[in-house]
């Protein structure tokens, strides 16, 4: 399925923006994701297995804070890092 990333993640992609990742679940996609591109899900899942509290993961536009959560094939995931700074 089609995943667009955030600039703090590209670096990870070599700049590139929309990968392509598969899963039936969105931990599943999640390690499709580190096994293509090793270290970026570190930067989204913590040790304790949880979705970072600065990163959003929309699901066909739709906020999933579950890594449990069920994946279609036709389903597009974006993925948001939140700024933060002052």
């Amino acid at each position: 399925m089609k995943v667009q990333l955030p600039t703090p993640l590209v670096d990870y992609t070599n700049g590139v923006r929309y990968v392509a990742a598969s899963g039936r679940t969105l931990d599943e996609l999640l390690r499709d994701l580190d096994r293509q591109y090793p270290g970026i899900r570190f930067r989204m899942v913590d040790e304790q297995e949880k979705i970072r509290p600065h990163i959003r993961i929309f699901v066909n536009a739709v906020l999933e804070r579950r890594l449990s959560a069920a994946l279609d094939p036709a389903h597009e995931v974006l993925i948001v890092a939140a700024l933060s700074g002052g």
